[in-house]
């Protein structure tokens, strides 16, 4: 006989179910980061980001179906955070202020989260396969909004004329530098890691240096 019953409505997830799924799939991206900076993505093995994150394999790919998915969704959190950073850059503030604020928040993203910035930086030097078309339209949308904001401080002559696209490419390189090769500011300063202080030195000599270029007299 032909089971007629309706069927069963899934269980409501409840807030303790949200919490552990936002912790393991904080616990596998943070894995994911780790093993993908230290071997890359041919490399890394899913086995291996699992048992890094303390979690059964099945956890993993409860959350991330493929290898592919999982690598492009280690760089969703820091492209969110470089978004927000963007968004320090306001017409109605002062450029002295804005420009500051945003080197800041820079060099902290680049200190807070140094793997996934390795791990980014790595991905575009070998042609960035994984950045969707999507990733790509976004990164280019968030960076005109800036570019605007330089734009306006330019015709409000507050700031020298300058092209605004690569001046964000000079403040991102001076930025990301110490996040993306710490290896070798360590061996330049004569240190084994990077402290606040010398997060503090480098705010200071690239915001100085930056505002000295452009600035109106």
């Amino acid at each position: 006989m032909r089971d007629t019953s309706t069927p069963r409505s899934p269980k409501p997830e409840t807030p303790a179910d949200r919490e552990i799924r936002a912790a393991n799939k904080r616990k596998i991206l943070k894995a994911a980061s780790e093993v993908f900076a230290a071997k890359g993505f041919d490399g890394a093995r899913i086995a291996e980001i699992a048992t890094v994150a303390e979690l059964p394999k099945a956890n993993v790919y409860y959350y991330y179906a493929t290898k592919e998915e999982l690598y492009s969704a280690t760089f969703a959190p820091l492209l969110e955070e470089w978004d927000s950073a963007l968004r320090i850059l306001k017409a109605e503030t002062e450029p002295a202020v804005a420009l500051r604020a945003y080197v800041e928040a820079k060099l902290k993203l680049g200190r807070k989260n140094p793997l996934e910035a390795r791990l980014f930086a790595n991905e575009v030097v070998r042609g960035g396969t994984f950045l969707s078309a999507a990733d790509r339209a976004h990164i280019a949308n968030s960076t005109a909004a800036s570019i605007e904001v330089f734009e306006a401080w330019m015709a409000a002559k507050k700031i020298r004329k300058i092209d605004p696209r690569h001046f964000l490419f000079m403040l991102w390189a001076a930025t990301q530098f110490y996040a993306d090769y710490e290896p070798i500011v360590n061996a330049v300063l004569q240190v084994k890691k990077l402290t606040a202080a010398h997060y503090d030195q480098a705010l200071e000599s690239i915001v100085g240096t930056v505002l000295g270029g452009v600035l109106v007299d």
